[in-house]
This record gives structure tokens, sequence and C-alpha cells, in this order.
């Protein structure tokens, strides 16, 4: 599905150049969970920035379906943000003017297509179905994140790219987010995350960890 050769991303800051990542490779299956390790400043939300075409590598290849990102246009890259991937992030960045109901539709609704009961069926499955129609900042954190996870699933994307899915939130109620994205793992659902929690990765069945620029695969 996602295939990764010799990534290199730099950034110039202040005149001088620094090397983020340093030329990267690896390849990801469907129905992979794939688990991103690495201290703070490794790369991970870069590396993760780039398979989902939030940027672009300096240096490489980053291969989805066959397809170099690399040579897409802005708009070709818009298509595959919102056809064929998800996002969730730690701090879930829904629309606060937004019902509940209305963020989860709003992928569909940008890509032109009719939201229809997928998005009660999403709901219904994050439990939050009661809350539709409320606000974000009605919302606890949990809550708010299993909204955002629904929304990432809105246009049934081939991936799902996570970046620290649960970092911002208490233990009971990470170890809810966790049993949801391992359940849709279950069913099919391919993950990329990132996290710096040893023991939600260590039940992924690929890992690797980031260090000084390069990967280096844990579990394959």
């Amino acid at each position: 599905m996602l295939n990764v050769a010799n990534v290199e991303k730099n950034y110039v800051r202040a005149g001088k150049t620094l090397r983020i990542l340093k030329g990267v490779s690896f390849e990801i299956e469907k129905g992979d969970m794939a688990f991103f390790l690495g201290r703070s400043g490794a790369g991970k939300s870069t590396l993760l920035h780039l398979l989902g075409g939030l940027d672009r590598p300096n240096n490489g290849t980053i291969e989805f379906e066959g397809e170099d990102l690399n040579n897409f246009k802005e708009r070709q890259l818009a298509e595959y943000r919102n056809e064929k991937i998800g996002f969730v992030f730690q701090f879930y960045y829904l629309l606060p003017e937004l019902t509940v109901k209305e963020n989860v539709e709003l992928p569909a609704l940008i890509g032109r297509r009719k939201p229809g009961q997928r998005s009660q069926n999403l709901l219904k499955r994050v439990e939050l179905w009661n809350r539709r129609d409320h606000l974000p900042h009605e919302l606890s954190g949990g809550e708010q994140q299993r909204v955002a996870v629904a929304r990432a699933l809105m246009n049934e994307p081939e991936l799902i790219f996570c970046d620290e899915p649960t970092g911002n939130l208490d233990d009971e109620t990470a170890d809810t987010i966790h049993k949801l994205i391992f359940e849709l793992n279950r069913e099919g659902q391919t993950f990329c995350i990132v996290t710096h929690e040893e023991n939600f990765a260590e039940k992924g069945n690929r890992i690797f960890r980031l260090h000084e620029g390069l990967i280096h695969p844990v579990k394959k």
C-alpha cells in the first residue's frame, strides 16, 4: 500500500540546514497496525506529514498504491488527503462552530459526497450519536477524540494516520481510544500511528523507531 524509499527532509533555520530525516525507507501493507516511536524532535510528526501529503520531501519517494506523491499536483494531493487517507491529531481540530454530526460529515461535504447514513452509523459506532447536536466545547477530551476518529473514517479511507492520538488524554480515556483503534484494525482498517506510548505500540504488528533521522524496524 505504502512504499517509502530513501526519504530525506531538511529545514533551513537562521541560515542553518537541519536534517530531520536522513534517508528513511519502509513499507506498509494493507491491514497493518504500524507504530512510529522516538524521542521528541526525532522527526515522527514530520514523517507523518510527508506520508499524508501535507509536506513534500527534499529527496526520496513516497508511493501510495504505486503512485509517487512527489508527482502529484496540489489538486491531486488534496484528493488523496480527502479520499484515500484520514487523519487523527492529538488536539482533535474539530471546528468549534459545527455540531458533532456536522464535523463528522465535513470530509464528505468537502469531497462533494452525500453523507447519507454513514455519519449516523459512525457516531453510533463511537457511542456518540446521542451527542450529535452538541458543539465540541460541550464534550470531554475523550469524546472529542472519538468524534475525530469518526470524522477520519467518514470517506472510508484506505489508510488512517494518527499523530499522538491519546497524548492529551488521561489513562482511562486513552484506553477507550486504544480499544476502538484496535477494533477497527481487526476489521481491516490500516493505521500508521505516531506515539510515545510504548505500551500502546507494542500491540501493533509493525513497530519502527526513529533516531537521529534514521528509522529502525523493531517489529516486522
